[in-house]
């Protein structure tokens, strides 16, 4: 097992993709009129890539077009103190082709937010990294608070 310089876990890119396909919940970080911009969305893994489903006049639609794009997930326990956080960067694209939204319309993908969300984001997981965090440990049992 690696641990970086915090004695976090350092994730392979394998593990970090098993995690991402483990949750729907994500953030996407884009450039929203020259300043960065974070949204929380559903999504998606499909393969290496992060499919996202959004209105096709929103903002994120928009500023995602052809762009670099960082996306994070992650999920903690605070009563344990584990947890792991995954992030990916890569090229985001608006999805055109109708075969191609006919099968990502298939995926297991429901969306929280209201309205219609019929168009799709897919950002390919170009750099992938993420590390975890075992808790804190006392001769081998979790440490008592």
């Amino acid at each position: 097992m690696q641990l970086d310089s915090s004695g976090l876990q350092v994730l392979s890119r394998e593990e970090c993709l098993t995690l991402l396909s483990t949750t729907p919940i994500g953030r996407i970080v884009f450039t929203d009129r020259a300043l960065p911009a974070v949204q929380p969305v559903n999504f998606h893994l499909d393969g290496h890539s992060i499919v996202i489903r959004t209105s096709i006049g929103s903002k994120l639609a928009a500023a995602t077009r052809r762009a670099v794009v960082a996306f994070e997930a992650d999920e903690f326990d605070p009563e344990l103190r584990t947890g792991w956080s995954v992030t990916a960067v890569g090229h985001a694209r608006a999805v055109t082709d109708p075969a191609e939204i006919n099968r990502l319309a298939a995926l297991p993908l429901i969306t929280w937010a209201p309205g219609s969300r019929d168009h799709y984001i897919v950002v390919e997981a170009e750099q992938v990294s993420g590390r975890r965090i075992v808790g804190p440990r006392l001769n081998g049992a979790a440490l008592q608070h």
